[in-house]
């Protein structure tokens, strides 16, 4: 395989940052060009809903890496101009600016956006939040605001009402759930979580799904749940899910299914390739395609990219990883529970608020464990699934 002799990086996120620093730290020193929706230079998202929404921290500490570090990886960051379309077979790249930037190898790694509530464009106080000027303006109502009501329980959900009760906010968590984040944790860890929410004062709603927002002069002032009521509201934040950011690709020739669909190497074309959230890859352990949103997953797979564009030919073959910061409680997850796997404390316990939990499949066997302020603890567990996850060696 050839080294390509210029590359084009479209999404200037934790993944697209860690495919320009690992093909440097590799040793490649032809051209880079990082492209970026946003203004911003290169941030990092989960402490939106937590450090920043709350003010305990300034924007800036948010920035991955310093203007001077930055500066020395020689690449040239095209930022504020939106990838518009895709040309897979000369891999050329258009954005809204009407520049072409062209590249030998086109790495695709723009994320996720926000679901928003349809039909209320422009209605004061109803807030997504996935970027730092999303986390900005929605603070800024925060401290204002009396009532909250987050609509949707699944993890951005649960930790925007976990951080604005903390900020002395009445807040109301809604969703479909019978309890916040059942989906990723199972019923019996998740009921653990909402007791927690609701002893630090959050209202839950859980099975309910919200029929329509109230407004007054262009401002929401009320939630109505399907069923009927309202729900009194100054503020409302819809946490109800993201897609993956791949409408600026459609008639670009490449597969899109839920994200950016690539084989096990994460190549989705001829010289194109996807990383992070947007990348449906598949996993050659599981004998399936996944697409996995975290931080953890989209530096990884970032690496292994640059790795790969450099002709290494590795498999992307991650146990899976989340974790949570809530109410003062660390949650973190290794591997895929499934609706059917059943949570077994094998460390600490409830009671005393730390625990580790395997999660068995119906032969008995782990997949997945589970910490509850146990982070050392739980990665010493995490090592019984890397079994499970790796592919199988091939034969001699």
């Amino acid at each position: 395989m050839n080294t390509p002799s210029n590359v084009l990086v479209v999404g200037a996120g934790a993944a697209g940052l860690a495919v320009v620093e690992s093909l440097r730290r590799k040793g490649y020193r032809e051209r880079i060009t990082l492209l970026g929706e946003e203004t911003h230079a290169p941030y990092d998202r989960p402490p939106l809903s937590k450090q920043v929404l709350a003010g305990t921290w300034h924007a800036e500490r948010t920035r991955l890496r310093t203007k001077d570090v930055l500066d020395a990886l020689d690449a040239e960051f095209v930022l504020g101009d939106r990838a518009s379309a895709l040309d897979a077979a000369t891999r050329t790249v258009r954005t809204e600016s009407g520049a072409e930037l062209r590249a030998e190898a086109v790495v695709l790694a723009t994320g996720l956006r926000a679901r928003r509530l349809p039909g209320l464009s422009g209605t004061a106080g109803v807030h997504v939040l996935r970027t730092l000027d999303d986390a900005a303006r929605l603070r800024g109502e925060l401290l204002e605001a009396e009532r909250l009501v987050v609509v949707g329980d699944g993890v951005l959900g649960a930790e925007i009402a976990a951080t604005a009760r903390l900020m002395g906010t009445d807040v109301t968590l809604t969703g479909p759930q019978a309890a916040p984040m059942q989906a990723q944790l199972g019923h019996q860890v998740a009921a653990l979580l909402a007791a927690l929410h609701t002893e630090h004062g959050v209202r839950l709603l859980p099975d309910t799904l919200v029929e329509a927002l109230e407004t007054a002069g262009g401002r929401v002032t009320g939630v109505r749940p399907v069923g009927g009521g309202t729900l009194p509201a100054d503020l409302v934040v819809a946490a109800v899910g993201s897609t993956p950011a791949t409408d600026w690709l459609a008639g670009s020739g490449l597969v899109l299914e839920d994200g950016v669909v690539c084989d096990s190497r994460c190549r989705a074309a001829d010289g194109i390739y996807a990383a992070g959230d947007v990348a449906r890859f598949h996993h050659e352990a599981l004998g399936r395609s996944l697409r996995l949103e975290n931080r953890t997953n989209a530096t990884e797979q970032a690496m292994l990219v640059a790795a790969n564009i450099l002709g290494e030919d590795r498999p992307h073959t991650p146990v899976p990883y989340f974790w949570t910061d809530q109410l003062g409680v660390r949650i973190q997850m290794h591997g895929l529970p499934g609706p059917a796997a059943t949570p077994h404390i094998v460390e600490g316990a409830v009671e005393e608020g730390r625990f580790v939990a395997q999660y068995l499949d119906g032969e008995g066997g782990p997949v997945a464990v589970l910490g509850w302020n146990m982070p050392k603890q739980v990665n010493q567990h995490r090592r019984q699934l890397i079994g499970r996850y790796a592919p199988a060696a091939a034969p001699r």
